[in-house]
């Protein structure tokens, strides 16, 4: 059985496939839940991050959560690492945590604070901070770490966080989201606030793709698991159209072996009515999940779209979207 899990915001969703609908069950609520991440090999097994109070940690599917203690209330990113189960909490001001035991204790990952470009991290809307935006640990490589700082940029660790490269050239410093390829080793893609980029050499350098983009403050990244060329944006004319609560100028790219970017927009509501926060490729199927709580599929790589059919409480707001097979 397909399950989704969204952060709302607000609190924590969960989306199960059953006879083509999506049964909702909130949970949560009020908590400020805004980052999420599932365990890769256990999927009742979900981590929430809280705008300020730290880490949540469900093993039943999200009826019984515990607190996790991060020393940190301020959670920006999580991630699981495919690799060897470890947990990772990225928070502002910007720190980085990591669990080897499911959260249950955390060490500070602090060498991200010595590189020589911390003093430059700001986040425009508020510029005497930065935070921890992105965690993506390899899924080939236990040691192999990237991470996103917004605004600061894509840093990378090849020791499991003890000591760290600064900004890798050709990357994007507004680092927004950041993935890895499921099955090709060494194939990383990020969405960031000037454009998009990818990795041929597990993040050490970094290449731009923005060929046939009109629009190029990009937000989420996806790729698909089966074809390491074949990957997705979301994007915006900039943050104030983006995260505004008018018409956010977006759009849904797709970039394919030897082609440009291609908006894709066929089934989907013209203009779009909130920013594709989130977007998810696994299995044949892509959603895209907007800040307005709508979500989207395509079973056909983006040619067509359909919107998703719901059973139970309404989706009112969407920030991040994680999937698993129950």
């Amino acid at each position: 059985m397909a399950r989704l899990y969204a952060a709302t915001g607000d609190g924590i969703v969960r989306l199960d496939e059953a006879s083509g609908e999506w049964i909702v069950e909130h949970f949560l609520g009020g908590s400020g839940a805004q980052c999420l991440a599932v365990d890769p090999h256990d999927a009742d097994t979900l981590y929430a991050g809280l705008r300020e109070q730290g880490v949540r940690r469900t093993q039943d599917g999200g009826r019984s959560w515990v607190d996790c203690a991060l020393p940190e209330p301020g959670v920006f990113s999580l991630a699981v690492s495919a690799a060897d189960g470890s947990v990772y909490a990225g928070t502002e001001p910007s720190r980085l945590f990591r669990s080897n035991e499911r959260g249950e204790s955390w060490r500070e990952l602090d060498g991200l604070l010595d590189l020589p470009s911390r003093p430059t991290w700001s986040f425009p809307p508020r510029p005497w901070t930065s935070h921890v935006r992105w965690i993506a640990p390899s899924p080939h490589d236990a040691d192999l770490l990237l991470v996103g700082i917004e605004l600061g940029g894509l840093m990378r660790s090849s020791d499991g966080g003890a000591t760290w490269q600064d900004h890798r050239p050709g990357a994007q410093r507004d680092a927004h989201s950041l993935a890895w390829h499921p099955h090709v080793h060494d194939r990383a893609y990020e969405a960031g606030g000037g454009g998009a980029a990818y990795s041929k050499d597990g993040g050490e350098s970094w290449q731009p793709a923005d060929e046939g983009r009109d629009r190029h403050y990009t937000w989420s990244v996806a790729v698909d698991p089966d074809d390491p060329e074949l990957w997705y944006v979301s994007a915006s004319t900039g943050p104030y159209a983006a995260h505004g609560r008018r018409d956010p100028k977006a759009r849904i790219y797709r970039r394919r072996a030897g082609e440009p970017w291609h908006a894709l927009a066929d089934g989907l509501p013209e203009p779009l009515p909130a920013m594709p926060y989130a977007l998810v490729a696994t299995e044949g199927r892509l959603f895209a999940g907007l800040a307005d709580g709508q979500l989207w599929e395509s079973s056909d790589r983006g040619d067509n779209w359909r919107a998703c059919r719901f059973q139970g409480d309404s989706i009112t707001a969407l920030r991040a979207l994680v999937y698993t097979s129950a």
